[in-house]
């Protein structure tokens, strides 16, 4: 055993009571594989994570793949922690292979946002990724959203705390814990001020890109912005499947930028002139068409370590609520003035994830804006191994559990072949439970 691998063993004994304790699992795995794994990190022969899925059954994404018409536009945008573009690699690699998408391009597209609201402003990164099947022809376009460098900045101000004139104070894990902590800890934090803007309008742009034109028509690189949506991007809305994964904090990017994007939809008159729906500031387009053609859409949007209820907290609640009915049923009142048919939310949270919550009954009409006719199905999984350390039993390492759902085997079957339908993969048939909850 080496000198370090020795350090979190004897560290671990007598701080596993506390939070600090489930954090430092995760830096001991992480500083060597010797003996002190072998303690930690025991687990079962038998693999008996929990994995249960409460609400309406749901596809995934191989069905609309299979769809003769239009193509699959998969969204990722990633939760706290300082991201590089590529972070969704290894998720890509495993999701493809469960598609049987066995060609890629070549290399890819990396578009470096800007947005009208913030002229000149570079407020992030998208990726994006063409995936292939050779022998049936289908296909999907895989876009990567990184924020990261809008918060970097302020981040930066914490930078003196883990320099060398200060860190070498603490000991050894407290140190990578702080190092940790200063690196996620803020981002919900700076996301409540002045860079919730421009947060929000890379999602904005990121959407606005997926929803315009196909693979083909991107830039291959450069600052670019999307300046809107014409009759002509009114077919691809039309034929085209749009899918959104988020994770932590991720996800309430996609739920406030789509209920943004639900208020300029329902008043265009708002915000665009009468005539062809013009701003006169920005030439920004937004055609009739193109947002009767995205009121047929029904979006499926995967929130991984879900956090919707947690961010809720103390936020106004959305424009529009407690109005499904008005806004969702053909025959309601403000059927028009909806901005999707139905937005299927599929929130994933690992209950020994500290930072991810189910979503209780009655939030999506609370908190949730009702252009968006929001349905809910919980998925209650384990991510991170119970594991029994110097005699403790039902010990899971929280960090795990937070970080470690988009490599997770069940996760990405989910994600690919849905569950409560004849494609589910044979992996959750056998693993995961499904309670179908009706109204």
């Amino acid at each position: 055993m080496n000198k370090r691998s020795k350090l979190c063993t004897v560290k671990a004994g007598w701080l596993l009571s506390s939070l600090a304790t489930a954090m430092l699992l995760s830096g001991c795995a992480s500083i060597g594989k010797g003996a002190a794994e072998a303690v930690l990190e025991k687990s079962e022969n038998e693999d008996t994570r929990l994995c249960q899925v409460w609400g309406k059954p749901f596809a995934g994404i191989e069905a609309d793949l299979t769809k003769k018409q239009g193509r699959t536009k998969v969204l990722f945008v990633h939760g706290v922690g300082d991201h590089i573009p590529g972070y969704t690699t290894e998720f890509l690699e495993k999701l493809a292979k469960k598609l049987n998408l066995n060609v890629r391009s070549e290399g890819q597209k990396n578009i470096e946002l800007n947005a009208p609201v913030l002229p000149g402003k570079d407020i992030g990164n998208l990726r994006v990724t063409h995936l292939l099947n050779e022998q049936n022809g289908q296909e999907l376009t895989f876009y990567e959203l990184t924020w990261s460098e809008i918060t970097r900045q302020e981040k930066a101000l914490l930078d003196f705390d883990t320099s060398g004139e200060y860190d070498f104070r603490r000991a050894r894990i407290n140190a990578m814990l702080k190092r940790f902590s200063n690196d996620t800890g803020p981002d919900p934090i700076i996301y409540l001020g002045q860079s919730r803007v421009p947060i929000l309008a890379a999602f904005a742009q990121s959407f606005c890109w997926m929803v315009s034109g196909d693979w083909e028509e991107l830039p291959k690189s450069g600052k670019h912005m999307c300046m809107g949506l014409n009759d002509s991007n009114a077919d691809h809305i039309a034929r085209d499947n749009y899918v959104f994964i988020s994770h932590s904090l991720g996800s309430r990017i996609v739920t406030d930028g789509m209920q943004r994007v639900a208020s300029l939809l329902a008043a265009p008159e708002k915000y665009f002139s009468a005539n062809q729906k013009v701003t006169l500031s920005t030439k920004v387009t937004l055609s009739t068409k193109a947002i009767q053609a995205l009121q047929t859409q029904r979006i499926p949007i995967f929130m991984l370590s879900n956090q919707l209820p947690m961010l809720q907290l103390g936020r106004e609640l959305p424009e529009v609520a407690g109005q499904e009915a008005n806004y969702c049923d053909p025959k309601g009142a403000d059927y028009k003035k909806r901005m999707l048919s139905e937005t299927e939310i599929i929130a994933f949270s690992d209950p020994n994830d500290l930072l991810s919550y189910g979503i209780p009954p009655g939030f999506a009409e609370k908190y949730i804006d009702s252009r968006l006719c929001a349905k809910i199905t919980n998925v209650n999984i384990n991510i991170a191994k119970i594991m029994d350390a110097f005699g403790m039993t039902d010990l899971a390492n929280p960090m795990q559990a937070h970080v470690g759902y988009d490599t997770d085997d069940r996760v990405i079957a989910l994600i690919a072949k849905g569950i409560g339908n004849p494609d589910t993969s044979p992996l959750i048939k056998q693993r995961c439970e499904f309670t179908k909850e009706v109204k």
